[in-house]
């Protein structure tokens, strides 16, 4: 029995979709595997980071590059990779490669804004935070705001006031904030008020370890509030725990040892 023209061509037609269908779902399951090659080098690298094996992780992450070049976490975690290494142009070069695969990723930007804020670019770090705290659905504005407020106290003509609004909202968010403490204290020694970095300082000290830069401003604090129990108590943390810190060093200078 014959078909007929119009039955032929729905025949066809199916067999087109299914084709079609069939090659979508192999594309798919190709780009899965690439992904998945790519994020199990990633995290490898990560490790190997962590262990201070830096030139291993090197390779791992340019075979995460090499399997899949639109895997942003692979560019992220070189560009941090390279900014331990010292090698600072070609961090940044990672970075603006992973914007131009993702320019909305808000963690992205924040980590953009973070790494521009640590090689004093002042500017370029608070548009990075800017554009972050902009984005309604970023499930962590707390970590932008912390980061801006931190950044502003960094300028060379800071802005106090914005500093502390946007470093309270952290702390608004996650009152046991690390970050947003030590900034706090910052912010309580520049504009000498030796009572809030005092205060903050204890609460930093209440949830997270111990650091060279925290025993510094609390002791720096108790100084200026004339309580020298605690400044020696302070001193003599630092100086045994983080001789070698450039914070041990400014210590010895303001004692005159």
């Amino acid at each position: 029995m014959k078909l007929s023209v119009k039955v032929l061509l729905i025949i066809m037609s199916v067999v087109l979709i299914s084709a079609c269908g069939q090659n979508r779902v192999k594309k798919a399951k190709e780009e899965t595997k690439t992904e998945e090659a790519a994020r199990i080098n990633v995290e490898l690298a990560s490790g190997y980071i962590r262990r201070g094996q830096l030139e291993v992780a090197h390779v791992k992450l340019e075979k995460a590059l090499e399997v899949d070049d639109t895997y942003v976490p692979a560019y992220t975690t070189m560009a941090i990779l390279m900014e331990m290494k010292g090698e600072i142009v070609e961090a940044q070069s990672y970075y603006l490669e992973a914007l131009d695969i993702d320019h909305r990723n808000p963690e992205l930007l924040n980590n953009y804004g973070t790494f521009l804020c640590k090689q004093d670019k002042i500017e370029e770090a608070i548009k990075q935070f800017e554009k972050v705290l902009k984005n309604q659905f970023y499930e962590r504005p707390e970590k932008a705001h912390a980061n801006l407020g931190y950044c502003i106290l960094k300028s060379e003509n800071p802005d106090y006031k914005k500093a502390e609004k946007h470093i309270r909202k952290a702390l608004k968010i996650n009152p046991n904030m690390p970050s947003a403490l030590i900034a706090m204290g910052e912010l309580g020694l520049k504009t000498k008020k030796y009572l809030t970095t005092r205060a903050f300082m204890q609460r930093y000290h209440s949830v997270a370890r111990a650091s060279a830069t925290s025993l510094w401003y609390q002791a720096q604090a108790e100084k200026a509030l004339g309580d020298q129990k605690y400044f020696l108590k302070f001193s003599r943390q630092l100086l045994k725990n983080f001789p070698d810190s450039p914070e041990a060093e400014k210590l010895m200078e303001l004692t005159g040892q």
